[in-house]
């Protein structure tokens, strides 16, 4: 197994104790991958004075540019960002450890009297960090590298089958070869007997971390497919082939996280003569689809979003969060920063 695979080494079980003040507020603005919340959160946060605390999984990582839309640096010299570049790709960063961080950013911000914005579009980082976390029982090393040797002997899907025997709710959250969180969620299981899942239920996630307001942006699913194309088609013309090139190169591997990502793995198949460039760029662009499926899915069984328009949204979600932040801040505001 590749020595970049790294899983965590634990936490004490359990769950809500670490969660945060609770008189900070916090804006949300979360939707599925392509549809512009990067653009949108600009253009609020500016008229804020807000800061932005990245809730994108793959944009904490250094050197995952282009294939993850990080805000340029020209964009980040607009706004105050948090949380990118915060890791190697050989760091893989568990969603507890992301939790840790984005509070200490959120805390940071809060006192210095900004308004905090947080933008992503995963729904598990949102759900931490408005409620939370089962954090589980501590890893045990031996079953661990047990797991880790099944994976390595027999492949990732037949640690996903076990998990879809033992635990078909957590499965079906999971892609078949997420070998971090199948490996944690069988772990738990084996540790105590009880699925993840259930685990996860008895938590609740019901205390509220902070304050908050939940903007969600939507638009017509066939018109975000082909935002997603043209997208992924804007990313090849940057150069992401070459940011692939140059991640393999440094010694990372292709099929560990957090390059076994959408765009990634499909560009590392590709240069390891798997696939063409082509057959590369049309699974990249259907498994981004899919994943833009997915997290609608997960955004619209959350009944406290507040869903707007993406297009020509920014004016609107400007004066919710202005209203929910109590304060009208303006542009004048924001250059001060």
């Amino acid at each position: 197994m590749p020595e970049q695979i790294q899983l965590r080494a634990g936490a004490a079980a359990t769950s809500n104790s670490a969660c945060a003040d609770p008189r900070i507020k916090v804006g949300f603005i979360v939707g599925p991958t392509g549809i512009g919340k990067t653009a949108l959160a600009l253009e609020v946060a500016e008229r804020l004075g807000a800061e932005i605390v990245n809730a994108d999984s793959r944009q904490l990582y250094v050197g995952m540019d282009i294939g993850t839309a990080k805000p340029s640096a020209a964009e980040r010299a607009r706004v105050r960002h948090h949380l990118i570049d915060v890791r190697t790709p050989g760091e893989p960063l568990d969603v507890a450890r992301f939790r840790a961080l984005a509070q200490e950013a959120i805390a940071d911000v809060a006192s210095r009297g900004r308004p905090v914005l947080v933008t992503g579009g995963s729904g598990l980082y949102l759900r931490v960090l408005r409620y939370g976390i089962f954090a589980g029982p501590a890893a045990a090393p031996g079953l661990r590298r047990e797991l880790l040797d099944a994976a390595r002997d027999h492949g990732v899907e037949y640690l996903y089958d076990e998990l879809r025997r033992i635990d078909p709710a957590a499965a079906h959250r999971l892609q078949p070869r997420d070998l971090y969180r199948i490996v944690r969620a069988l772990e738990v299981f084996r540790l105590t007997g009880t699925a993840m899942s259930q685990h996860q239920a008895a938590h609740g996630f019901s205390r509220p971390c902070y304050q908050s307001l939940t903007i969600g942006l939507k638009m017509e699913r066939e018109r975000l497919y082909a935002a997603i194309d043209r997208r992924f088609d804007a990313m090849m013309a940057a150069g992401l082939i070459d940011e692939v090139r140059a991640l393999l190169d440094r010694g990372y591997a292709p099929d560990a996280p957090p390059l076994s990502t959408i765009g990634y793995k499909h560009l590392a198949a590709c240069l390891r003569g798997q696939r063409t460039v082509q057959e590369a760029v049309a699974l990249a662009k259907r498994d981004t689809r899919r994943l833009a499926k997915r997290q609608l899915t997960w955004f619209r069984r959350d009944p406290e979003i507040v869903w707007i328009d993406a297009d020509g949204g920014a004016a609107q979600a400007y004066r919710l969060l202005a209203d929910f932040f109590g304060s009208p801040a303006s542009t004048e505001h924001a250059q001060q920063r």
